[in-house]
């Protein structure tokens, strides 16, 4: 940049809380519970909090009943109670019924809608004392004799030549003497701290899912309230992991998703039009005629539970939610324990304020260590990696011999033995996919689909989807793979244009980003940095996600 920047200001608190989702409200929640002393300032990169939450949602509210015991009487809206579970499993033309996996039963659970209880949750947290600044994308770790000691929010309006534009504004200094980190799965600040405190030494790689979701109004006549679906099979092979869920809320509301894990090997599948397929199978098809699609999101998901979660802790802060991964992917859900995650990174670091305790508050391992999320996600540990390495009839027989023989107690840890971006097979080794076209009524496009996300990025700012070497473009994506990124990124940011002419070029069409980070995660070569964009950009989720 050529000319220099005038210094930023800065603020300080206690603690400062990277992300407003689950984890990073309950923990600010908690700290004021503990004290209302103690300072706790937020900051959320999109424009509203809750207005990034992607998820299915089915919640169990141990947690919440544990943070807020009278969240019924303060209205939290968890309005559908679950009332029946299926696990079908699907071929291409019929369906078959499985006995649905204990870890799976929801009694007790609600469906809702994610964005609105984490917009419930911001509310408390404002009530509580807590300063939220939504639409500021924490953009830079601060660092100062080897300890965190807070964030800087990224500067607004830098034009998309690096330079300060008649709108620039210095970010701030968010200066703390803890700083909690909960971004979400992929946090582009997350994944820094792994770097530079070297958290992941000793864990399995990480492996991920996306998640690509469609919200429905339905016909009443379709609508089943508290049901829950879930099935696996067609349309995936069998050695690709993924599965879909089908969730009846609300008013006449169908929350459709599918998750396809992105350990896949074939650089032609794609996650979108293997979404898209799924409504199509005639035992799916029926809850969707009629209706009308009204919301469209992906978000990665992190999946490699136990044994790839990294070191919790390093000096100044903590990582907690999907940010460090607390995910329990055989029952499918996640809120739960990312909640308690930031519960109890809020007592610990409140314990080490209230004593002028340590730079680093391993107490917060200990505390998660000890807790029903670490028992939960132990015993079912060998699930997800099951199969990876057995295929999906090997891991079928093998979580059942799990779950009911062994009891998620098996005297073995199974691990994963690479990232997911070392996966992919040369594409011309691998079997194309061809996917129909879509109808516009039941099947859709990605720029139909990226339109109703309501997606909006300023124009004019550096493109945040950076490539380390543009030339590995073509000469590994292109050659290689025939670019995967084209495929697997469900929104078209990324195209090849000129590959008739025989002069093949990558196209970034930033501006449609929904934030979801699968192109951070599977590019072959990680030659794909995802770094936040001006805050307030990305889409903006309705009520109902």
């Amino acid at each position: 940049m050529a000319e220099e920047l005038p210094p930023r200001e800065a603020m300080e608190f206690d603690v400062v809380i990277v992300g407003g989702g689950p984890s990073g409200l309950s923990a600010a929640i908690r700290l004021k519970q503990i004290s209302p002393d103690i300072s706790v300032c937020l900051v959320e990169k999109a424009a509203e909090v809750g207005a990034h939450i992607l998820s299915g949602a089915v919640v169990e509210p141990r947690a919440l009943n544990e943070l807020i015991p009278d969240w019924k009487e303060k209205g939290a809206p968890l309005d559908t109670p679950a009332r029946e579970d299926r696990f079908l499993f699907l071929t291409e033309t019929k369906s078959f019924k499985l006995p649905t996996p204990p870890q799976m039963h929801n009694h007790g659970n609600y469906i809702v809608s994610l964005g609105n209880v984490v917009r419930w949750l911001g509310e408390q947290a404002e009530a509580a004392g807590v300063e939220i600044y939504p639409g500021f994308a924490a953009a830079e770790l601060l660092e100062e004799d080897g300890r965190v000691v807070g964030i800087a929010t990224g500067d607004m309006g830098i034009g998309r030549d690096g330079e300060p534009t008649a709108n620039f504004q210095r970010g701030m200094e968010l200066r703390a003497k803890y700083t909690i980190f909960a971004e979400g799965c992929r946090g582009s600040l997350s994944k820094q701290l792994m770097s530079r405190f070297n958290l992941r030494a000793g864990r399995d790689p990480q492996t991920y899912g996306i998640g690509i979701k469609e919200l429905w109004e339905i016909p009443a006549a379709n609508h089943k309230p508290g049901l829950i679906e879930h099935a696996l099979g067609w349309p995936l092979d069998s050695v690709t992991y993924g599965g879909s869920f089908l969730y009846h809320f609300g008013e006449n509301l169908l929350s459709y998703g599918f998750v396809v894990g992105l350990d896949y090997k074939n650089p032609w599948l794609s996650p979108f039009e293997e979404m898209q397929r799924f409504k199509t199978h005639p035992s799916i098809r029926p809850y969707f005629e009629g209706g009308r699609r009204i919301a469209y999101g992906a978000r990665a998901l992190i999946e490699g539970g136990i044994q790839a979660l990294p070191k919790l802790t390093f000096p100044g802060g903590v990582l907690v939610g999907d940010a460090a991964g607390f995910l329990n992917v055989p029952k499918v859900k996640g809120t739960h324990t990312s909640m308690k995650s930031g519960m109890l990174a809020a007592e610990a670091i409140a314990e080490a304020l209230a004593s002028d305790g340590p730079a680093e508050v391993t107490s917060y391992t200990d505390r998660v260590r000890n807790s029903w999320v670490w028992e939960e996600l132990q015993s079912v540990r060998n699930i997800r990696p099951a199969f990876q390495k057995f295929g999906r009839y090997g891991g079928l027989v093998y979580a059942g011999i799990d779950t009911y023989l062994l009891r998620g107690k098996a005297p073995w840890t199974f691990h994963y033995p690479h990232g997911d971006n070392e996966t992919l097979i040369p594409a011309a080794q691998a079997p194309r996919i061809d996917y129909p076209k879509p109808d516009g009524v039941l099947t859709f496009d990605r720029l139909s689909s990226v339109f109703i996300s309501n997606t909006n990025h300023e124009e004019n700012q550096p493109v945040h989807l950076v490539l380390k070497d543009p030339a590995k473009a073509i000469d590994i994506n292109w050659d290689k793979y025939r670019s995967p990124e084209q495929r697997y990124c469900p929104a078209g940011v990324y195209e090849i244009v000129g590959a008739e002419e025989g002069d093949p070029k990558l196209q970034i069409n930033a501006q449609n980003c929904v934030h979801c980070k699968t192109c951070d995660i599977k590019d072959p070569d990680q030659n794909i940095n995802w770094v936040t964009p001006e805050g307030g950009g990305g889409p903006v989720y309705p009520g109902g996600m």
